[in-house]
C-alpha cells in the first residue's frame, strides 16, 4: 500500500535537487503534488510531466516563499487537489559571504527566504489543516551547518539554526490539532548548493571521508522525508532527522 495515499502536498524549492526528489518520492507514494518553483519553468514542467506520467497529479505554483500573495496562490493550488495535507519547506538560498563583509541586506536578504518563507508557509499551511480538522505534517529543511557551522555562511547557519527552534515551538502548539512538525539537517549532498563554495574533487573527498561512504543522494533525503509525512512516523514530532552518512561520527 502506499504511504502517502489520498494526500495533497506542497514542496518549496522543487525545481531541482532535494526539493524535486521529495515530490518524486511523495508521488511514488500516492501523495497529488504541488511543485513550488522560483527561476526554473522548463525543470519544474519536466518535473510535472513525470510525476503525472507516475500516476500523480501535480500543479505547478511559482513564487517566492518571502511574499504572501505569491504564497496565498501556491495554497489555492493544493486547494485544486483537495486541500493541504503535507508541506515541506524546503526552498532556500546561500550567498556566500565572509562575515566582516557581509551587510545588512546579505542577512536581510537570506532571512526572507529561509527563516521568515518558512514561517509564512507554515502558518499558511496550519490555518488550512486547522480548518479541515484533518491534522497533517510539515517538514522543514534545516541543515548540518546548523550544528556545524559554515565557511562564509553566518546568515546561513544562524537561519538554519532558527529552524530547529521553529520546527520545536510549532510541534508544540499544533500537536493538539494532530499536526506534526519535523526538521531534517541533511550533510554535505550531491545536488547544485555546495558547487557553489567547493571545487568537485573537495565534495568527492568529503563523500570519501565519511563514515558510511560514498555520495549522499538527495533521494536519501526524500526517503527521509517521505517517512516523517506518513503514518509510520504519527507518533514523531519536533525532532530534527540527520542524514549525513555517519558525518558526526568523526
Amino acid at each position: 500500500m502506499q504511504r502517502l495515499s489520498g494526500k495533497t502536498a506542497l514542496v518549496t524549492g522543487a525545481q531541482q535537487g532535494i526539493g524535486a526528489a521529495i515530490v518524486r518520492s511523495f508521488a511514488s507514494e500516492g501523495a497529488n503534488v504541488v511543485i513550488n518553483w522560483l527561476d526554473d519553468q522548463a525543470g519544474a514542467e519536466a518535473l510535472a510531466n513525470e510525476v503525472s506520467g507516475a500516476g500523480a497529479e501535480a500543479l505547478l505554483a511559482q513564487g517566492d516563499v518571502s511574499k504572501l500573495d505569491d504564497i496565498e496562490r501556491m495554497m489555492l493550488a493544493a486547494d485544486e487537489l483537495g486541500g493541504i495535507d503535507l508541506l515541506v519547506n524546503n526552498a532556500a538560498i546561500f550567498p556566500r559571504v565572509d562575515f566582516l563583509e557581509m551587510t545588512a541586506d546579505d542577512w536581510d536578504g537570506l532571512m526572507a527566504v529561509n527563516l521568515r518563507g518558512v514561517f509564512l508557509c507554515t502558518q499558511a499551511a496550519c490555518k488550512r489543516m486547522v480548518r479541515a480538522g484533518k491534522g497533517g505534517v510539515v517538514t522543514n529543511l534545516s541543515s548540518a551547518a546548523a550544528f556545524r557551522g559554515s565557511p562564509r555562511g553566518v546568515h546561513y547557519v544562524t537561519g538554519k539554526a532558527g529552524i530547529v527552534g521553529f520546527t520545536r515551538a510549532v510541534s508544540q502548539e499544533m500537536a493538539h490539532n494532530g499536526i506534526r512538525c519535523n526538521a531534517i539537517a541533511p550533510g554535505l549532498t550531491d545536488t547544485a548548493q555546495p558547487r557553489y563554495g567547493l571545487s568537485e574533487q573537495e565534495i568527492a573527498e568529503a563523500f570519501d571521508n565519511l563514515p558510511l561512504s560514498g555520495v549522499v543522494e538527495p533521494s536519501d533525503i526524500a526517503e527521509m522525508a517521505t517517512f516523517l509525512a506518513s503514518d509510520q512516523a504519527r507518533k514523531i514530532t519536533g525532532q530534527t532527522m540527520h542524514v549525513n552518512a555517519g558525518a558526526y561520527l568523526w
